[in-house]
């Protein structure tokens, strides 16, 4: 047992150094200030495991976490406060400092003058809408190089059959009529336009292009008083008078090829010289045809059945091959006077009929029989043409039909 005084032990080591007589001084010093009493034997416990430095790490570590924990707590009550000293310095226009500044959005608003009628509010507007007044009334239009009937169709907002129905005295119902310098009427509306005759009545008139008589009476543009039109069976409308028929429509006038019969080819007289006669016999087609050119792409007008247009205009130059489509014999040979220029027509045999149009040189004659790839004549621009190519229609048992459906594709 130690006497009073004595030196323990396990420290008479420690103190024969300086160094462990200063580490142990260190040790009883911290000991002595955190912990008194019995908290003094704890420690030295723990300095005596050599866990002290562990111990004051973890220490040092709750100490943080802890610390985390409060500050999480008190912040929204911090900025609770802030907000309410805000509040409260606006109010009493106090100026307040705060470690954070609060970013505000607001709506600027623009000064405003008392109207002169409050009833009365002005909205701006970054932009002005004109509306767009309806035209009621008929315009010229000159007909310029490279125009087509349907670009000026188009560019009016008309349909096609509109163009030719409104100037039929200048296009005949054909659109391959169409020249630069012409002057065509450009009706407001889709539909046709009638030059008003003596002995003339509205519903006649109405039902020749299927429309009703108001339809007539009622379009601002035609300047129709309903009060003092009078009977409908003899309108007080003057003779000459041209009226916009809205929404009318009617057949067109037909400026191409009947069917022209083997056995009575003399029908197609009306249609020109080229016209054949007497009974005809010969080759027999078998249904199933071949371009007649060598190019396989339009150079023009499309199938168009609505603008009176039942045939493809086929790409060529001056002079080209143009072969017969299918075995038949020549029905018509020559010159049409309705703007085809120089044709053939050839009668297969069996319901079917084509027609090659506008050629520059014609190679066969009236009853000739033809076999499929013969050459029957040349590609040209005569009639009504603009350019070289190859008007071809197609007819099976009297109607036309679209060359596309039965040509084999390009």
């Amino acid at each position: 047992m130690n006497k009073p005084g004595d030196v323990p032990a396990e420290e008479k080591f420690y103190l024969e150094e300086p160094q462990g007589a200063e580490l142990i001084k260190n040790q009883h010093s911290a000991a002595e200030e955190l912990a008194p009493g019995r908290w003094r034997v704890f420690w030295r416990d723990i300095a005596e495991l050599g866990l002290d430095e562990t111990f004051v790490r973890w220490i040092s570590h709750l100490l943080l976490f802890l610390a985390v924990l409060f500050l999480a707590w008190v912040m929204p009550t911090f900025y609770t406060l802030e907000f309410f000293l805000s509040g409260l310095a606006e109010k009493e226009n106090l100026a307040v400092v705060t470690p954070t500044p609060v970013f505000r959005s607001e709506v600027l608003r623009m000064p405003t003058s008392t109207p002169v009628n409050p009833s009365i509010t002005r909205q701006a507007q970054l932009f002005t809408s004109l509306p767009s007044r309806p035209r009621f009334e008929v315009i010229k239009y000159v007909v310029k190089p490279g125009d087509t009937l349907f670009g000026i169709a188009e560019k009016f907002r008309l349909r096609p059959e509109t163009i030719l129905w409104a100037n039929q005295y200048t296009l005949g119902d054909n659109p391959h009529n169409l020249r630069p310098g012409q002057e065509l009427n450009i009706l407001p509306v889709d539909g046709t336009y009638y030059r008003w005759s003596a002995g003339d009545g509205l519903n006649r008139v109405a039902a020749f292009f299927g429309v009703k008589p108001e339809d007539i009476i009622n379009f601002p543009g035609n300047g129709l008083d309903p009060n003092t039109i009078g009977d409908y069976a003899n309108p007080n409308i003057e003779p000459g008078t041209w009226l916009v028929i809205p929404g009318g429509r009617r057949e067109f006038v037909s400026w191409s090829a009947p069917e022209i019969p083997r056995n009575r080819p003399e029908v197609a007289q009306v249609l020109g010289p080229g016209a054949c006669k007497g009974e005809i016999g010969g080759a027999v087609g078998v249904g199933v045809f071949i371009w007649p050119t060598n190019r396989h792409f339009l150079s023009g007008f499309d199938y168009s059945p609505s603008t009176n247009h039942f045939g493809i205009d086929i790409d060529g130059e001056t002079g080209d091959a143009v072969y017969a489509a299918d075995s038949g014999v020549v029905v018509y040979a020559g010159w049409n006077n309705w703007g085809y220029g120089n044709v053939i027509v050839i009668n297969h045999g069996n319901g079917w009929q084509t027609l090659y149009a506008h050629l520059s040189a014609i190679n066969v004659t009236c009853g000739q029989s033809v076999y499929q790839g013969s050459i029957i004549g040349a590609v040209g621009s005569t009639g009504n043409s603009t350019g070289s190519h190859l008007h071809f229609e197609m007819m099976y048992n009297g109607t036309k039909v679209n060359p596309w459906d039965f040509l084999p594709p390009p």
